[in-house]
């Protein structure tokens, strides 16, 4: 596959993968920037969600006589309603990742200290734990859960 191509296929949320220069410092203002941008994009993204959701409710709801069609649109509105509840805590778990960027303390793992890797980061932005800190977390979780 062609460079550009392999880029192109790359790419996350619309955003370049992150290249960095020789000798650059793990989450230098750079760094920062550019995961500071990617979280406000996918903020701005979740917020239109939850303004187009409300628009639809607003569009749709309708006081169907038959029950059964008024009980389908009130599953469809509480399955919406359950996405835009996911959608509310993820735009939360943003914010609190845009804090750790503007305090400096972002891209390290919050069990063990270490970096957590700049492609897991553009993978999963509001990453804290590393890869081995959060796959020894699933583990642990199937555990209790058994």
């Amino acid at each position: 596959m062609p460079t550009e191509e392999k880029q192109k296929s790359q790419q996350i949320s619309g955003f370049e993968p992150y290249v960095e220069t020789k000798g650059e410092e793990y989450m230098g203002d750079p760094m920062r920037k550019h995961f500071t941008k990617i979280l406000n994009k996918w903020k701005q993204d979740l917020m239109h969600e939850v303004d187009r959701t409300v628009d639809h409710m607003k569009d749709e709801a309708a006081n169907f006589p038959d029950p059964a069609d008024r009980a389908s649109q009130e599953e469809e509105f509480a399955l919406e309603l359950r996405a835009r509840d996911r959608e509310r805590k993820l735009i939360k778990k943003i914010d609190k990742t845009l804090q750790l960027i503007e305090d400096e303390e972002y891209g390290w793992c919050e069990s063990c200290g270490i970096e957590i890797g700049l492609r897991r980061l553009e993978a999963r932005p509001t990453a804290d734990l590393c890869i081995d800190c959060k796959t020894l977390a699933e583990i642990k979780e199937k555990q209790v859960g058994k």
